[in-house]
């Protein structure tokens, strides 16, 4: 393992007080493990909570801002934060119209997010939960509400705070965020592992010239192994393969999303975009919307993931208003 790293148990804390630094205009500390936008809390608007365990960034820590989510809480390494972490991110979201909070759909951020979530409704905060769970490989269609959450965060976290932002009331929010979700599907393939800095060891290994399908972002066993592919042919078989799950239909309208884990360059998801282009054009399906880039890495495993969000008038009007956080901008 090559890492540029000091005390790998200190590696969150260090790595958000680096991104304060970085970012002092436009966010601020709560606490060691808690960062909000700068304004926050806004009066009158709903609060956006999200968070998780580090290792994916810029998810969740850079995408607090205007259109984005009020505050972030972000675990050790690939972990969940803990329960007194996250209440902290409550209050400092919260203006008395309640707090949503986003995330993905991990066993332990479920139960520490719920825990948090108990202890603020202690306060008389309104608080729930809505889940991301748009990866297609786990779990089949009928089984939805048990699939993880991936590289669909960001877009929903978009319309989510665009949402807010425009003064959504909380439970018309709600809707709006659960349909984002709904109309969301992901999968990704990976090429090489990752390492986790506390060990120094692998998540999983592949063989040279292999490439695995529904890999997780925390190196999860994936659903199929295949020969090394070009960039065509991935794209195809990530499209076919999310295309038949929502379904996605001619005539629908989409935002279409390559993300890189982390070691993949801008040249091989540039090629993959390509062929995605014109895969769905083929199909009947318009792309509203491209988006190419690192939105949820997993340290420095190699491959990449795509996301459709399937549009409508609603959907639209959200994800086109602007965004300015650290990690994402939309103008």
């Amino acid at each position: 393992m090559r890492k540029f790293i000091n005390n790998p148990d200190n590696i969150s804390q260090e790595l958000i007080d680096g991104f304060v630094l970085t970012n002092a205009k436009d966010v601020k500390r709560i606490s060691p493990h808690v960062c909000a936008r700068i304004d926050a809390p806004i009066k009158d608007k709903v609060g956006i909570v999200i968070g998780g365990g580090a290792g994916h960034e810029p998810l969740f820590l850079e995408f607090i801002g205007k259109g984005m989510a009020d505050a972030s809480v972000h675990g050790q390494i690939f972990a969940a934060p803990s329960p007194n972490q996250i209440i902290q991110a409550i209050r400092a979201a919260d203006s008395g119209s309640g707090v949503i909070l986003l995330y993905n759909n991990y066993a332990g951020d479920v139960l520490n997010f719920d825990m948090a979530q108990d202890m603020a409704q202690d306060e008389d905060i309104r608080v729930e939960t809505v889940l991301i769970n748009d990866e297609i490989s786990a779990f089949p269609v009928e089984k939805q509400e048990e699939r993880r959450g991936t590289t669909a965060d960001h877009v929903v976290i978009h319309i989510a705070g665009a949402a807010a932002e425009a003064g959504l009331d909380f439970d018309s929010l709600k809707t709006l965020i659960t349909k984002a979700i709904f109309n969301s599907r992901s999968l990704g393939v990976s090429t090489s592992a990752c390492t986790l800095p506390e060990t120094g060891k692998a998540t999983f290994s592949l063989e040279d010239g292999r490439m695995e399908f529904g890999m997780g972002i925390h190196g999860e066993a994936g659903v199929r192994q295949t020969d090394l592919k070009t960039a065509d042919a991935t794209a195809e078989a990530l499209i076919d393969d999310i295309v038949k799950d929502l379904p996605f239909e001619s005539g629908d309208e989409v935002i279409a999303l390559i993300n890189g884990y982390g070691a993949t360059t801008r040249m091989e998801m540039f090629l993959v975009m390509r062929r995605m282009h014109s895969y769905l054009e083929e199909k009947g399906i318009s792309i509203h919307a491209t988006e190419l880039g690192e939105f949820c890495t997993a340290q420095e495993m190699a491959g990449v993931s795509v996301t459709l969000t399937k549009l409508d008038d609603e959907l639209k009007k959200y994800y086109n208003m602007p965004a300015n956080s650290p990690g994402y901008k939309k103008f």
